[in-house]
């Protein structure tokens, strides 16, 4: 019986297609022991989806801090496609770059693209998400688990100084199959148990837009005479979650919080319209990608993880990390010196 050929060894047949003889090359550089580098380095950042802020943040950060200290860095943008994201994993090792930064689409194709480049012995680092192996030199990550915890807690004494310790909370959650979904949700949920609020369920974003958002908040409202808050575990459709609370005339009944964050945010959390948001500090991330990459290339010693605190904000101490807001997580004023 003739048997089908596995997921890696069709992989590896496309793979040797779409970059022809230029794997040959870098299969032989393979064979000899890595070298250190004396000079500018090139880099290829491959980021899930830069039409999200997020994302674009993060390569503003891994291109400001190259930039500084001599490198280039080409980015690739997934488009939060797989198939695009392993071509430009292709792309990028036939460019021969000395090292590349990866934000996946997911955890477990995240595995795939490591693979491929330890054949071509091109060092990875991954900033964010996760990955289904650890043949990375290097992992930058928020600290998911204990962000969403804290906004948990945030969000239970909101409740509870309202009298509502009999509501429930609404889930809109990124995949679940990504290692900072699973955090951010363990997080979370412990948050709220401890504090005795229950959740009436989750719903995974898969197209992130505007629509998908919109349907599952009114499908929680409607479904849940007992609904206080909803979270969202991404923020760039808040503005949804927002249209279905005044749509569905519940405005002051059911508070909104999220994970990361929009510039507007420093207006809805003083407002009150957004309750509160545990803020990434993508910029920063995307910076110490950078750093680990580099330092490695120079035969330094780096922390396999790097864990970057995620900041817990709302209107009561927003004031006061203004500043770090504006750089690490939005972005702004983000002048970088030596």
């Amino acid at each position: 019986m003739k048997l089908a050929p596995s997921l890696d060894m069709r992989l590896l047949i496309l793979f040797l297609l779409v970059i022809g003889t230029g794997f040959n090359s870098k299969l032989s550089a393979a064979e000899t022991q890595h070298v250190i580098p004396t000079s500018s380095k090139n880099i290829a950042y491959i980021v899930s989806d830069m039409r999200i802020p997020f994302w674009s943040l993060m390569a503003k950060g891994v291109q400001d801090k190259a930039k500084l200290k001599g490198h280039t860095v080409t980015v690739y943008s997934s488009n939060n496609n797989a198939k695009r994201e392993l071509e430009n994993t292709f792309r990028a090792i036939q460019q021969n770059v000395d090292g590349i930064i990866i934000s996946p689409t997911s955890s477990l194709a995240a595995l795939t693209l490591i693979k491929f480049a330890k054949k071509a012995n091109i060092p990875i680092v991954i900033s964010d998400i996760g990955a289904n192996s650890h043949d990375y030199v290097s992992y930058i990550s928020s600290d998911n688990k204990n962000g969403a915890y804290q906004l948990g807690k945030l969000l239970s004494n909101k409740m509870l100084a309202r009298g509502w310790a009999q509501g429930s909370v609404g889930i809109i959650a990124i995949p679940q199959k990504r290692a900072n979904g699973r955090a951010r949700t363990a997080g979370f949920m412990q948050a709220i148990n401890e504090e005795g609020i229950k959740a009436v369920g989750i719903s995974q974003q898969a197209s992130f837009s505007y629509q998908e958002t919109y349907d599952f908040s009114i499908a929680f409202i409607t479904q849940n005479p007992s609904l206080r808050a909803i979270w969202l575990q991404g923020s760039n459709r808040h503005q949804a979650a927002s249209d279905a609370i005044i749509d569905s005339k519940r405005q002051g009944e059911i508070l909104l919080i999220s994970f990361d964050a929009e510039p507007i945010f420093l207006k809805l959390i003083p407002q009150g319209i957004l309750a509160g948001s545990a803020m990434q500090q993508p910029y920063l991330m995307g910076q110490n990608a950078m750093d680990s990459m580099e330092n490695y290339l120079l035969g330094k010693t780096i922390d396999k993880e790097v864990k970057v605190p995620v900041l817990v904000i709302s209107a009561d101490n927003i004031d006061r990390h203004i500043g770090t807001i504006k750089r690490n997580v939005l972005g702004m004023d983000t002048i970088l010196k030596e």
